[in-house]
C-alpha cells in the first residue's frame, strides 16, 4: 500500500536532501508534489569496541554522503526523461542526532570515531554531573535530562580521552559537530571555507542550549567542560547556510538541517498544535507539537525544538523515544535465529491469537522515555511450557505498541492534549500487524503516508521553503496523501489488563544493574 516507487513521469525542477543515518546514508530526489524521482543508499560500518559502546568512522559517512549525492542524481538521469543536475534546486539535510564528533578544521581529519547516540559511555560522567540534583540538573534550560544519550557529555569525553585534544580545542584547531555540521561543513567546502553550523533542533540535543534563547548557555558548558569555542554557529532549519558542488551538482544551496525525528515531523505536516507522529526505525520516536512556548515535562518526556522556519518563531514539541524496536527484531533474526527475514516476525506472529502471556521488554541498554533508568535490563515476563516462538514474535511487536503507549500517556499528562491520530512512519509501518495492534492498545487511528520516507521529505520540504520552492506550509499540507488507515478494534476491559501485565513486566526490568 505505502509508495516508496519512484515517480518516472516527473517534471522538473527538483529538491534533493540527504538523510545520513544510524546505518546507512542515502539521497532522494523529490518533485513538487513530494513524490520521490530517485533514491540512492549506502551502509556503513558498526563499530563496537567494548560492551555498551557504539562507534562510526566519519570519513567512512562522508565517502557514502557524496557516493549517494552521485548516485541519486545518476539514478534521475537514468530515469526522469531530460533530467540534468541543474533541475535540483536545493539540497537538504536530516541527519541521526546526537551523535557527536570533533574534527581537525585545519586538516579536516576526525581526531576521533564518532560516538553515536546509542553510546552509553558517559554514563558514570552523567551521574558525576548530575551532583546532588540528579538527571534534572539541566532540565530547565535545556529541556534535557543529564543522560548519556545527549552530545554534550560525549563531547566531554572526546575532550578527556583523546590525547592532546583538550589544548588542540583550546587553540582553536578542532571543531565538535552533531552529523549534519559535519555534512554541511564538507558539503560546502571543507577546510576550503566550508561553514561550521548547526540547526536549532541539532542544537536542542547536545544538553548545551538554552531552549527559549536557542544559544549555546555558557554556564552550562563550563559545568560540562565544553569550551564554546568548539560549538558551531546556531542557525534556522531552513535557511540558506551556503552551496555544494558534491556529485554532479553545481552551486546548489545547501537549506536545511532538521535532526531525523523532527525532520519527520516536518515531513508529516504536523504543523498543528497537538499533532503527533511516530517513527519506527531502529529505535522508536514519537514528537507531539506543543506550539510556540516550550512545555516542561514532569512526565520522563524530552522538551525539544520541532523546527524553525527562516526567522519565524521556533516551533516546539514533546518527545518520547524508545531505544529498541526495529533492533530487537533484528535481534530476533541475527543473534536468536528464529527468523530468516525481518519481515517474516508478522506471519510468524499472526500465526497465534495473543501473546501466550509473554511480554518482552526490551530494555537492552537501559530504558528511555518515560523512565530513563540505564540500570535497566532486558527481560520476557511471563513464560511458561506453553510458550511458542510464534508467542514470542508477538511479545515483540507488542512491546513496540506498549512503549509508544506509555509515551502518548505521558504526553496527555504533560501537555493536557491527547494525541488524536498517530502518523506513522518508517521501515516497521510496512508491518500490518504491528500497525493494528498500536491501534488497539492506543485506541486511537493510526494512519500511514503514501510517501513513507517523510525524514528525507521533511528536509527536502524545509530546503524548499528556504529559497521559495514552496510557497509556505500550507503548500505542504496539500502534498500530504494517506495510504492507509487503523482504527481500534480491541475491548477496553481486555486493552486495561494486558497494559497493567505490561508494566509488571516493565518493572522487573529495573535495577538490574548495581551503580558501579
Amino acid at each position: 500500500m505505502t509508495d516508496t516507487s519512484t515517480s518516472t513521469n516527473a517534471s522538473g525542477p527538483f529538491i534533493a536532501a540527504i538523510d545520513q543515518g544510524t546505518t546507512s546514508s542515502r539521497c532522494i530526489i523529490f518533485d513538487r508534489d513530494g513524490r520521490i524521482v530517485a533514491v540512492d543508499q549506502k551502509e556503513h560500518e558498526q563499530i563496537f569496541p567494548k560492551p555498551g559502546w557504539v562507534e562510526h568512522d566519519a570519513n567512512e559517512i562522508w565517502a557514502n554522503v557524496q557516493a549517494v549525492v552521485a548516485g541519486a542524481i545518476a539514478n534521475a538521469g537514468r530515469d526522469v526523461a531530460g533530467f540534468t543536475p541543474s533541475d535540483v534546486k536545493a539540497i537538504g539535510i536530516t541527519n541521526q542526532r546526537e551523535t557527536t564528533m570533533m574534527w581537525d578544521k585545519n586538516t579536516g581529519e576526525p581526531v576521533y570515531h564518532a560516538i553515536v547516540w546509542q553510546d552509553t559511555r558517559t554514563d558514570a560522567l552523567c551521574r558525576e554531573l548530575g551532583r546532588n540534583v540528579g538527571q534534572d540538573r539541566f532540565r530547565r534550560q535545556t529541556g534535557l535530562p543529564l543522560a548519556s544519550y545527549f552530545a554534550g557529555p560525549k563531547v566531554r569525553w572526546l575532550l578527556d580521552n583523546v590525547e592532546g585534544l583538550r589544548e588542540r580545542a583550546e587553540r582553536g584547531d578542532v571543531v565538535f559537530g552533531t552529523m549534519d555540521s559535519w555534512v554541511i561543513w564538507n558539503l560546502t567546502g571543507g577546510v576550503d571555507g566550508g561553514v561550521h553550523v548547526t540547526d536549532v533542533t541539532n542544537a536542542s540535543r547536545t544538553l548545551l542550549m538554552d531552549l527559549k534563547t536557542l544559544q549555546w548557555d555558557e554556564k552550562i558548558c563550563a559545568s560540562i567542560g565544553v569550551p564554546t569555542a568548539v560549538l558551531p554557529e546556531i542557525r534556522s532549519s531552513s535557511e540558506v547556510y551556503g552551496t555544494t558542488s558534491v556529485g554532479g551538482l553545481t552551486a546548489v544551496p545547501v537549506a536545511s538541517a532538521l535532526g531525523d525525528q523532527q525532520a519527520a515531523l516536518f515531513g508529516q505536516t504536523c504543523f498543528a498544535v497537538g499533532e503527533a507522529k511516530s517513527t519506527y526505525g531502529t529505535g522508536t520516536f514519537m514528537l507531539m507539537n506543543t506550539g510556540e512556548t516550550p512545555v516542561n515535562s514532569y512526565a520522563g518526556l524530552i522538551t525539544t525544538v520541532g523546527y524553525r522556519i527562516g526567522s519565524d518563531k521556533p516551533v516546539y514539541a514533546l518527545e518520547g523515544s524508545i531505544a529498541v524496536t526495529g533492533s530487537l527484531v533484528q535481534w530476533m533474526r541475527d543473534q536468536m535465529g528464529l527468523i530468516k527475514t525481518a519481515a517474516e516476525i508478522e506471519e510468524l506472529a499472526a500465526s497465534v491469537d495473543d501473546n501466550g502471556g509473554a511480554y518482552f521488554v526490551p530494555a537492552f541498554s537501559g530504558l528511555f522515555a518515560p523512565y530513563w533508568r540505564s540500570d535497566a535490563r532486558g527481560v520476557i515476563a511471563g513464560l511458561t511450557r506453553y510458550v511458542t516462538k510464534a508467542h514470542i514474535a508477538r511479545a515483540v511487536l507488542e512491546a513496540t505498541a506498549w512503549q509508544t503507549r506509555e509515551i502518548a500517556d505521558a504526553m496527555l499528562k504533560d501537555s493536557g492534549t491527547e494525541v488524536s491520530t498517530l502518523k506513522v512512519d518508517g521501515g516497521m509501518t510496512a508491518n500490518n500487524l504491528l500497525m493494528q495492534t498500536l491501534s488497539d492498545f492506543l485506541d486511537v487511528p493510526v494512519v500511514r503516508p503514501m510517501v513513507a520516507e517523510t525524514t528525507c521529505l521533511g528536509a527536502a520540504y524545509a530546503a524548499g521553503l528556504a529559497i521559495g520552492f514552496w510557497p509556505d506550509t500550507e503548500a505542504l499540507r496539500a502534498n500530504w496523501k494517506r495510504a492507509a488507515e487503523w482504527t481500534p478494534r480491541m475491548d477496553a476491559a481486555e486493552r486495561d489488563k494486558e497494559y497493567k501485565q505490561w508494566l509488571k513486566a516493565v518493572q522487573a526490568t529495573m535495577g538490574w544493574l548495581d551503580e558501579q
